[in-house]
């Protein structure tokens, strides 16, 4: 018996999701806040963060109540936590990667036996997950995979490597993808696989020094003819690259909310900023270069909000399309790097410095048009929408 996941959109009134933002907030600022530039130091958030969030109910929202999870599908609740975790530069914090990307999959392709085994702790937080799909010779292109899992008896030898993955180091749970059809042309014939921490042969490589997020750890993972039980496969078997394509567009949705709330939140510092800060005997945002700058700046995030608003009810009707998925993901992306790059140039020379929340928040935005698919990706799929 699989879970279909089934929901009604719009059952929760619109002030709950405000209460949540309130609860959301108060435990980012008591439990996030105070350690965040420790965490980036260490290049990792300790797992007691996880069980935190837990006990709070910040992980597993959607997941039934049966396993702890909040049993309400509706992704606003995973909107919020996204943009109060980012409001605040909170960006080690792999709450999204677990709650928005892997936990759709286990919703709906887990089977009770499995549920049981991973959904409890998934949504206490003693149980990180991770999902492995790019390699070191394959990123966007999930045709070119080449870790392999041969059947052997009732389960699957799991050979090949995966990097930068979110998560990398702290995850327990680990979908794999696959190819465990070694005829099959392309994507066709890939499956997903849930490795488990202490499986032999699954071993992990450095926790990978990157250019921003430097408290979130990603990480190579390595799988060295790893026995992969029959009882861990995901989904149905040879179909993997179908599941990956339902679950896509919500995790490119998931990017473009965390885009628009980093790139609202660095606007409103550098308004704050250049209305203290003077040049020439009067406040820097009273010349017309900055005003310019500003209202540009403003009229475009307003504008993204609203379009990732509109894609954020869509999914919860059910309408949301792998195109407009796309359109927001690259759009939005693009232009948080565009604000925080402008809004440091706002700053001056302070804006360079790593005492600056702008500072973080421009080298934070770099990856963003490169993950959940790469941007150039993303325009393939609109442009082939146009018949092109």
């Amino acid at each position: 018996m699989r879970h279909t996941g089934r929901h009604a959109p719009f059952a929760v009134h619109e002030a709950v999701h405000e209460d949540f933002r309130e609860t959301v907030r108060a435990w980012v600022g008591k439990e996030v806040v105070p350690f965040h530039d420790q965490w980036e130091r260490d290049g990792i958030v300790p797992r007691e963060v996880w069980t935190s969030a837990g006990a709070q109910g910040l992980l597993g929202m959607d997941l039934d109540e049966r396993y702890g999870g909040g049993g309400v599908r509706d992704f606003r609740f995973q909107a919020v936590l996204d943009e109060e975790v980012v409001r605040v530069g909170a960006t080690g914090l792999g709450f999204g990667l677990h709650n928005d990307v892997v936990a759709p999959y286990l919703r709906d392709l887990a089977t009770e036996e499995q549920a049981r085994r991973w959904l409890p702790g998934f949504c206490s937080g003693a149980l990180v997950s991770a999902i492995a799909m790019t390699e070191p010779g394959a990123g966007s292109d999930l045709q070119g995979l080449t870790t392999t899992a041969r059947r052997d008896g009732d389960g699957w030898l799991l050979t090949g490597a995966k990097t930068f993955i979110t998560n990398g180091i702290n995850a327990d749970l680990v979908i794999v993808v696959a190819r465990t059809d070694p005829d099959a042309p392309g994507s066709r014939g890939l499956s997903l696989l849930v490795v488990e921490r202490g499986m032999a042969g699954f071993t992990r490589g450095r926790n990978l020094a990157k250019v921003g997020l430097k408290a979130q750890d990603t990480a190579e993972l390595f799988f060295d003819g790893v026995r992969v039980p029959a009882e861990n496969l995901l989904g149905t078997e040879h179909h993997g690259f179908a599941h990956l394509m339902d679950n896509l567009p919500q995790e490119r949705l998931s990017i473009a909310v965390g885009a628009v709330a980093a790139a609202e939140a660095v606007l409103a510092q550098t308004v704050e900023y250049v209305t203290g800060r003077t040049a020439f005997g009067r406040p820097v945002g009273s010349f017309q270069h900055s005003r310019f700058v500003l209202a540009e700046l403003q009229t475009e995030v307003t504008i993204a909000r609203t379009f990732v608003d509109e894609c954020v009810r869509q999914l919860g009707a059910g309408d949301l399309t792998p195109v407009d998925a796309a359109m927001a993901k690259y759009w939005t992306t693009e232009l948080q790097n565009k604000v925080a790059d402008r809004c440091l140039q706002l700053h001056g020379g302070y804006g360079y410095m790593d005492e600056y929340p702008v500072s973080k928040a421009w080298r934070d935005a770099r990856i963003q048009p490169i993950y959940g698919g790469t941007n150039e990706i993303m325009r393939e799929i609109v442009g082939r929408s146009l018949g092109l």
